[in-house]
């Protein structure tokens, strides 16, 4: 039977080295010159041989610092979140910081938990992508004078530094490249809206357009979640059925719902995702339905994947400057850690277009 060894602690190593714990100490806080030659290499010696690593939160506190960066998110399945992490942790390693990460998972009631949490292991400052249902631990933190950076979500009443990308200037993209390749009516497919200011924003933006494009484009929004499918598939029958209708009170005639393409002049479908969690589930539905991507209905999803380009004819998509956004957000907290008091920053970046044959009605049959 195995037996787990115990580790090693700083009163092993001084009785090992015929020492007090003091002297360790010093030998371990780099003041040698404070000890003669033999009594150092008796420590280092000791040190070797029972294996002793100090604890990296030890040494940090009694520093005054815990080197040490929270990340709180509201679900880490979602491919946002793991590409903001990958980019924030690389930044703060770079700067010297670690990430200590917790994930929400959707919960709101959790996330007050999470920053708690996160504030007992003494972490100088906090990333952001939460529900923001609960304003309490959050206003609690920034009381504390520990620095917030949010990503993505804003929180009601707090006024810190915010990074995420420009959700008016992402829907634009999106619509504005369906109706360039010849599609009039639109669909937007979001999580629940709630209160989460990124979806609300991309929906007012999304309302916005068709407004301003109407009626040669008309468009509707749809909150999805994920336990129902069926919903979601018959609110894509329905906006079939509203391409037909104008189609034909246009005086088209277009092939059945199940056809290989569409006839010159139809009103063609489109979808836009708010974001991958969301496509995945709208590509889910049109596999039900029997449709296929660029012929039957068009998708633009925002947030770029590693499987966008392989699912069938490849999906066209707005990708999120993800990477970027979790290092703007740490610069923006070594900043505040570094001393500025300038005013709370709104930094929104651009998303990329990447066009592929899920919004290419040209290949379809006529």
């Amino acid at each position: 039977m195995s037996k787990t060894l115990a580790r090693s602690t700083i009163a092993d190593v001084a009785r090992h080295a015929g020492v007090s714990k003091a002297t360790v100490s010093r030998f371990l806080n780099h003041r040698d010159r404070l000890l003669s030659v033999d009594i150092a290499r008796k420590v280092e010696a000791a040190i070797a041989e029972l294996g002793y690593t100090p604890s990296p939160m030890a040494q940090a506190l009694k520093r005054g610092r815990s080197r040490l960066i929270g990340l709180v998110v509201a679900d880490i399945t979602n491919p946002y979140s793991v590409a903001v992490l990958q980019g924030a942790e690389q930044a703060c390693r770079e700067a010297g910081y670690l990430v200590m990460l917790f994930n929400i998972g959707n919960e709101s009631e959790r996330e007050s938990a999470g920053i708690r949490a996160l504030l007992s292991y003494k972490v100088e400052g906090f990333i952001l992508n939460t529900m923001g249902h609960d304003a309490g631990a959050v206003l609690e933190t920034a009381r504390q004078g520990k620095p917030i950076v949010l990503v993505d979500r804003l929180h009601q009443g707090l006024d810190v530094d915010f990074v995420s990308l420009d959700n008016d200037d992402a829907i634009g993209l999106s619509a504005g490249h369906l109706v360039e390749g010849g599609y009039r009516e639109l669909l937007l497919v979001t999580e629940p809206l709630g209160t989460v200011s990124s979806r609300i924003e991309r929906a007012r933006a999304f309302k916005a357009f068709v407004q301003a494009n109407g009626p040669e484009v008309a468009g509707r929004c749809v909150e999805s979640q994920a336990q129902n499918l069926e919903a979601l598939v018959a609110a894509l029958r329905a906006l079939r059925e509203r391409a037909d209708a104008r189609a034909k009170g246009d005086g088209t005639h277009l092939k059945d719902a199940s056809s290989a393409g569409w006839k010159r002049g139809a009103v063609l479908p489109a979808v836009i995702t708010s974001n991958a969690v969301v496509t995945l589930r709208v590509v889910a539905a049109i596999a039900q339905l029997g449709w296929r991507l660029g012929r039957d209905i068009g998708l633009v999803g925002i947030d770029e994947t590693d499987w966008a380009p392989y699912v069938g004819p490849g999906i066209t998509t707005v990708a999120q400057p993800t990477g970027e956004l979790g290092r703007m957000a740490v610069r923006c907290l070594m900043q505040r850690l570094g001393g500025s008091h300038v005013a709370a920053r709104k930094i929104l970046l651009p998303g990329v277009l990447s066009p592929r044959g899920s919004t290419s009605p040209s290949r379809a049959v006529f």
